[in-house]
C-alpha cells in the first residue's frame, strides 16, 4: 500500500515481508493474539525493524490510508473544472481504482480481519471518517460551498465504500463496474424529484464521466 518512497528499496521489502505477515498471522491466530515480535520474526527481520516502519500492529493494516488520502485529494483538485460535486469525486474515485486493483491482495484479507476485530472497526470508521473531512476540505479548495461540500462528502464516500464491499465479495468484475453501478443507484434514488428539484440540488441525477467499465 503506502510505502515511504525515500526508503531504500531494501526497505521496501522488508515493510512488505512484514505486511503480509502480519495478516498471515492476524488471519492463523486473530489480531488480538499476535504480537509485533512475533510479525517480526514471521517476515525475518527484528523486532527493531519492525517499529522503523510501524509505530504499532494495527498501523501494519492503515499504512495505505496516507496513499489513498493524497491520492484522491489530488484528484478532487485536479479534476475538470466544469464537473459538479458529485461529479468530481466519481471522477476522483475512478482516478484510485487502479492503486486498489493493485493492493486487492493485501486490502481483501485486511477487511476479513478488520470486519473480525471490533477494536478494528472503531479504527477503520474513525479512519473513513477522517477521509471524508479531507474529501470535504478538498470541495471547499474548489470554491464548493461548506454545507453542500459537506454534503457531497458523506454521501460520495457512502457510495464508494458500497463500492469497494462490493467488489470485495465478488471480485470477477473489475472495481470501475461497481463504482459505475453505485452511481447509478444513487442517481436513481432520486427519482421522485421533479427534473427542477433535481437540477436545483446539483449533487444528484448527474452526467457522469464517460469511462468504460474496467478501464483507467
Amino acid at each position: 500500500m503506502g510505502y515511504n518512497k525515500r526508503m531504500p528499496r531494501s526497505g521496501d521489502k522488508a515493510r512488505r515481508r512484514l505486511q503480509k505477515a502480519a495478516l498471515e498471522l492476524f488471519s492463523e491466530r486473530g489480531y488480538e493474539q499476535t504480537t509485533a515480535s512475533e510479525i517480526a520474526a514471521r517476515a525475518g527481520v527484528t523486532e527493531r525493524t519492525f517499529f522503523r516502519h510501524f509505530l504499532d500492529k494495527r498501523e501494519v493494516l492503515f499504512d495505505g490510508q496516507i496513499t489513498l488520502r493524497a491520492a484522491l485529494t489530488g484528484a478532487v483538485a485536479e479534476a475538470p473544472e466544469t464537473l459538479q460535486p458529485m461529479e468530481i469525486l466519481y471522477w476522483a474515485f475512478r482516478s484510485v481504482e487502479q492503486i486498489l486493483e493493485d493492493n486487492r491482495p493485501f486490502s481483501g484479507p485486511r477487511q476479513q480481519v478488520i470486519a473480525n476485530t471490533p477494536a478494528l472497526q472503531e479504527r477503520e470508521l474513525a479512519k473513513t471518517a477522517a477521509l471524508t473531512d479531507n474529501l470535504l476540505l478538498a470541495l471547499r479548495d474548489r470554491g464548493v460551498d461548506e454545507r453542500v461540500a459537506t454534503l457531497a462528502a458523506q454521501t460520495g464516500m457512502a457510495v464508494f465504500h458500497y463500492a469497494v464491499v462490493s467488489w470485495f465479495a465478488d471480485a470477477s468484475r473489475p472495481l470501475g463496474a461497481y463504482l459505475d453501478e453505485a452511481f447509478d443507484e444513487l442517481c436513481r434514488l432520486s427519482s421522485p424529484l421533479t427534473v427542477t428539484d433535481a437540477q436545483r440540488r446539483q449533487f444528484l441525477c448527474y452526467n457522469l464521466p464517460q469511462q468504460s467499465n474496467g478501464e483507467n
